[in-house]
Parts: C-alpha cells; sequence; structure tokens
C-alpha cells in the first residue's frame, strides 16, 4: 500500500451531501475484481448524461479540475453500501485525500486499507475550502498527516485529529496483510515449533 506522508495536489469540489457509494461506483461496474480500471467509471451516472455524453458541467468534466488529487465534499460523503471497489474507484482515478465533514464508517476504513486518507474538518471550514476551489483556478492544498494540517498559499491553515493507529498505517503504508507480516518472524518461528497435522500433511503431498 502506498504510505501517505504529505500531499500537496489540485482539489475540487463536489458540493453535494450523503454522497453514496452507488453514486461513486454505480454496480454495474463491480464485475471486477483487480483494483484498478474503477477510475474511469468514477461518478459515471454524473459524468454523464443518460445518452451516455460527456455532461460538461459535472466539476470532474471540467478542464480546470483534471489531475485533481484532493475531493472535498459534503456531510455523509461514502454512505450506502460497503462496496470497497468505491475507494478502488477514488484511488484508481488518482485521489490521494477525501475532506468532508463526516464520512460513512466502512467506507472510511476502506480508505484507510488502500492508503486514501479521510480527513475530518467542520462543515464551516469544508464550505470555505469548496468556495475557494470553486472561485480560485488551480487551487491546490496540502495535506500533511505528519503534521495532521491541511493547508493553503493564501492563508488557510487548520489542524485535523485522526486516530493514532489509523495515522500509523497510513504513515507506514501498511494495510492489514502489511500489518500481518510485520510478525513474519514470529510466525515462521511458531510454525517451525510446531508439527504439521497427518490430515494437512497428506494434503500438501498431494499438492506437490
Amino acid at each position: 500500500m502506498q504510505a501517505f506522508r504529505v500531499h500537496h495536489g489540485l482539489v475540487v469540489p463536489i458540493d453535494r451531501t450523503n454522497v453514496d457509494t452507488d453514486q461513486i461506483i454505480p454496480k454495474q461496474f463491480l464485475k471486477r475484481i483487480e483494483r484498478t480500471g474503477f477510475g474511469d467509471f468514477l461518478f459515471f451516472d454524473w459524468r454523464r448524461k443518460a445518452s451516455g455524453e460527456i455532461e460538461p458541467a459535472f466539476v470532474l468534466n471540467q478542464s480546470r479540475f483534471a489531475g485533481a488529487s484532493i475531493l472535498v465534499a459534503g456531510r455523509n460523503f461514502g454512505c450506502g453500501s460497503s462496496r470497497e471497489h468505491a475507494v478502488w474507484a477514488l484511488a484508481d482515478y488518482g485521489f490521494r485525500a477525501v475532506i468532508a465533514p463526516s464520512f460513512a464508517d466502512i467506507f472510511a476504513n476502506n480508505c484507510v486499507k488502500n492508503g486514501v486518507l479521510t480527513v475530518i474538518l467542520p462543515e464551516e471550514q469544508v464550505a470555505d475550502l469548496i468556495r475557494r476551489a470553486q472561485q480560485t483556478g488551480g487551487y491546490r492544498l496540502t495535506v500533511d498527516l505528519e503534521r495532521c494540517s491541511v493547508s493553503d498559499e493564501r492563508g488557510f491553515s487548520v489542524s485535523f485529529t485522526i486516530d493514532e493507529f489509523t495515522r500509523h498505517c497510513l504513515l507506514e503504508g501498511l494495510d492489514d496483510i502489511g500489518l500481518t507480516l510485520q510478525n513474519e518472524a514470529e510466525i515462521s518461528a511458531y510454525e517451525s515449533c510446531h508439527a504439521v497435522p497427518q490430515s494437512f500433511a497428506g494434503l500438501r503431498e498431494v499438492g506437490k
């Protein structure tokens, strides 16, 4: 998993509340099991008209937001189903951080497991960031997980809180497998000291 320490990137605002995972990645695109290839379908129903043509009014289709890697949105972002594909789509598109007043719990947990930082800020600060991104061309933020801060070059600077375990995992780039492999030496030592049950030993021989 890619570690997150300090990220400086272009901001795209989605001034909507209760953005659910079916809006982030619609159900018809959940057929893949790989984590890649979902970025093209991110917010598909908003990015395209019913005819399939591009919807020029949607922010991700506007050239000034091309290459955005920080998303700012309204409260309860990522609600709805627990599909991890929603985070895969955001990450595959290029987003490293999402800032909102609140997140659905499962979505936030899925973000941690995929190296995407969720930053919770008060609604008035989020509204200020959305306004700045809408009114300022090329608006960029620095999201610093080492200092737990969000800032720009125009005087905006705030701190955010995050639990220490989540912060550690993101700083070190550790998903569940990475956390387990930190104890690889102990696991190997345990396995070497315990005989394989006969029933499993037979299966191992068959596997050869």
